[in-house]
């Protein structure tokens, strides 16, 4: 029943919104901007580029459908002081106009920006297509011939100046035969006053470059002059000058809010370290080592703007400073002598937080509570360290035979400290300012009781992190990552019943002691620069992401060396503890396509293996895969899809596997106010490399895998709070790979809502 309701009511309300009238509040005599569109009759011009210069949009369209907040605004009454039409006023949208003044605006920008294309005789006409009350816009570009840069000429007066032009030429935006650009002309003017400001010329800008273009009638083409002006001081014409650092002074407690009054460099107290002046208030909070370690500023060095953003770059990864400003002073009007000071707003640097939370684990609920302690300049180097203690507790439910207790409780601790420079020996002090990484020591110990067992994991790490100038690009690297897995103690019935079989080699596998001694590097790459968080993406862009780890292998060879004896699994041992061996690999792409500010098409592939070898049999629980849930194929719940056909048996480490394949679609939509809509197509399984007895039909074969792939889709509700999302997910199965035909098989013919839909809560976007 629910399968035929389900669709009926989705039908009504797509009925009942495409009933409304579009055109309910334009007013007489006026025209709703129905549409708007750019042609041209050059395929060389980018229409989509062109659509920024567009002064008009009309209203949004719902998966460019539906016009959704239009029609919740026409849903208000003509009272505006009914809080109900107040309502849907602000989280809908007002019709769009069509103006003739924003028409004609329109023309003029759309040729000017196709005439600064070289296009000098460009024309844009407007079409207008009138229904009713809705107008339709087309802006017809007709480009005409182009203007070509026959020859290109420099007049720069200043020999020094023309010698650091003529060293940077290969990286010219310019060259003979290309359109006259004024874009590009101007772009030009822009990377050589960049490249002058990394060359000690102070306060260039690229006014000071200007361009003249010659043309013959008739001929379309153009000689392109570029000019420098001549620098006048006092009436006298006189070379550019190059300015140099004279003084490095770092200011620790400036106060940035008042950076105009005169106690914003109140100091009490400096030293001189190095020939490097130091000034604080009271007392010195950060070691002037780490200020000298951190700037790229240094005395008796020519000016140079980028080792000034590299300077602030820098100490921005400092976690014990607020803000950083850099200023510069001339000694002298007539001087080449600049003064740098280094402004630094010092950050609070301690805290202690507390959270509690609700868990849910299969409909069996409990608490959480943890407490928190953070000081962010520990050693007075701006380390940050970090120690926590967690506790939890939840009822367990649903468990066959009779148990010492029916409740889980969880108990941890962890602490890290984190040091912001690449601590190794044998790095020279420039190789450690050029990779700006971060070194990362950490310890976590976690206690778990359970009914059917007490288990303890205790782990240790050392990594380094750091990322590009441009902040698109992420590098880790795991030096060394241990983790000991201990049972202390195990129910004997628990363990007579599911471990001592034979044919439990898994569930066995993974309730035993073994110990992890991994390391790994994982590399990320996003276009969009420093948008690695989960918000929205506006723009189009893409991801990468790259991460492979081993573990094992060391200890393999020792053991080999020393001729170490194996146990009775074949394994070989450190302390009577097993150690796993595993390569493990992972590739993840997804993209994003930007049709307008409110549309938006989304899609990823993720591929990962994971291949025990050596002195394992398997991959431990926590280096498997599972498929399934609101990152994966969300027409099942989490860890309920797979390996291959295998159907499940109740017990989710049977549902894991050591190959991966994850496909997904998204079109997504702003629906209204901060509320976003989602259609999307999930594709994926997983699968293992041997076949286990305890999963029937999981192993991957090249003749079936594709055969097991399963699909599914659905709709999404998403609540943009801007610093994060919370996403509501629903999802139907399509293909069913437990089935290898029927009905069954095919759950996207024969839907049924109760079987066949899982629903997921999450924060942020699936990819």
């Amino acid at each position: 029943m629910k399968s035929v309701i389900y669709p009926f009511l989705v039908g009504w309300f797509v009925l009942l919104l495409a009933s409304c009238s579009t055109t309910k509040y334009v007013p007489d005599g006026s025209y709703l901007l129905d549409g708007i569109s750019i042609e041209s009759d050059n395929k060389d011009i980018n229409t989509s580029e062109l659509s920024l210069y567009l002064r008009q949009s009309p209203n949004s369209k719902l998966f460019s459908l539906f016009h959704t907040q239009l029609y919740l605004y026409n849903l208000s009454g003509r009272d505006s002081t009914k809080w109900v039409n107040k309502v849907l006023r602000r989280i809908g949208d007002a019709p769009v106009i069509f103006s003739e003044e924003e028409d004609e605006r329109t023309r003029d920008q759309l040729t000017r920006a196709v005439r600064n294309l070289g296009y000098m005789g460009a024309r844009v006409e407007s079409i207008t297509e009138t229904k009713k009350k809705k107008k339709k816009v087309t802006y017809r570009v007709t480009s005409g011939k182009p203007y070509i840069v026959r020859s290109l000429n420099y007049d720069i007066p200043d020999a020094t100046v023309w010698q650091y032009i003529q060293a940077d030429s290969a990286n010219s935006l310019l060259h003979e035969g290309m359109n006259l650009n004024i874009n590009l002309l101007n772009e030009e003017r822009q990377r050589i006053a960049t490249n002058l400001l990394n060359n000690g010329y102070y306060r260039f800008n690229k006014e000071l470059l200007t361009y003249t273009a010659d043309t013959a009638r008739n001929t379309y083409q153009a000689d392109v002059t570029l000019h420098l002006l001549p620098n006048t001081i006092n009436g006298s014409v006189q070379p550019y000058r190059q300015y140099y650092i004279n003084k490095v002074s770092f200011v620790t407690d400036y106060d940035v809010l008042q950076r105009n009054a005169q106690n914003a460099f109140d100091v009490t107290d400096s030293l001189n370290y190095r020939g490097y002046p130091v000034y604080y208030k009271n007392k010195l909070y950060i070691r002037p080592r780490t200020l000298t370690n951190t700037s790229w500023l240094n005395p008796g060095e020519m000016y140079n703007q980028a080792n000034i953003q590299k300077t602030y770059n820098n100490f921005g990864r400092l976690s014990a400073l607020r803000y950083t400003n850099v200023r510069f002073d001339q000694q002298a009007n007539d001087s080449t002598q600049l003064n740098a000071f280094v402004l630094l707003t010092k950050n609070k640097l301690q805290s202690v937080s507390f959270e509690v939370e609700g868990t849910n684990s299969a409909g069996d609920l409990g608490a959480a509570a943890s407490v928190s302690y953070q000081n962010r300049n520990l050693f007075r180097g701006s380390e940050l360290f970090m120690f926590r203690i967690r506790g939890a507790y939840e009822a367990v439910s649903g468990l066959h035979g009779q148990y010492r207790n029916e409740s889980y409780t969880e108990l941890g601790a962890e602490t890290s400290i984190n040091f912001p420079q690449f601590l190794f020996p044998f790095l020279s002090h420039d190789f450690r300012k050029i990779i700006r990484a971060n070194t990362e020591f950490g310890m976590q110990y976690n206690y778990q009781m359970r009914p059917e067992f007490t288990r303890i994991v205790a782990s240790t790490n050392w990594s380094y992190k750091w990322q590009s100038k441009s902040l698109h690009t992420r590098h880790q690297i795991d030096a060394i990552d241990i983790n000991y897995l201990y049972m202390p103690w195990l129910d004997p019935k628990f363990k007579e019943r599911y471990l001592d079989e034979e044919k439990n080699y898994i569930l066995r596998y993974n309730y035993e002691d073994r110990l992890i001694v991994r390391s790994g590097y994982s590399y990320s790459y996003n276009s969009a620069g420093g948008a690695f968080m989960g918000g929205a993406v506006t723009e189009n862009s893409y991801s990468l992401r790259f991460n492979i780890e081993s573990a094992g292998n060391v200890l393999y060879g020792l053991a080999k060396l020393t001729g170490m004896h194996q146990n009775a699994e074949g394994e070989y041992a450190i302390l009577n503890i097993p150690f796993a061996q595993y390569l493990k690999a992972d590739f993840d792409y997804a993209k994003n396509i930007s049709f307008d500010a409110k549309n938006s098409l989304s899609y990823h592939v993720n591929l990962g293996i994971a291949f025990p070898y050596g002195n394992a049999k398997m991959v431990p629980f926590e280096k498997r895969y599972f498929s399934g849930g609101a990152n994966s194929v969300r027409g099942w719940s989490v860890r309920d899809l797979g390996p291959g056909s295998f159907p499940g048996d109740g017990n989710f480490l049977n549902q894991t596997g050591d190959i991966k394949f994850d496909a997904s679609m998204e079109f997504r939509s702003k629906l209204f106010w901060k509320i976003q809509s989602a259609v999307f197509v999930d594709a994926g399984n997983i699968w293992t490399i041997r076949d286990y007895p305890s999963q029937p039909g999981g192993q991957f074969k090249f003749d079936k895998f594709y055969k097991q792939i399963a699909f599914a889709y659905g709709l999404g509700i998403r609540l943009d709070l801007d610093f994060f999302i919370l996403r509501l997910d629903g999802g139907m199965k399509a293909v069913n790979p437990v089935y290898s035909s029927g009905k069954h098989r095919y759950p996207v013919i024969h839907p049924n809502f109760g079987r066949d839909f899982a629903f997921h809560f999450a924060v942020g976007y699936p990819f």
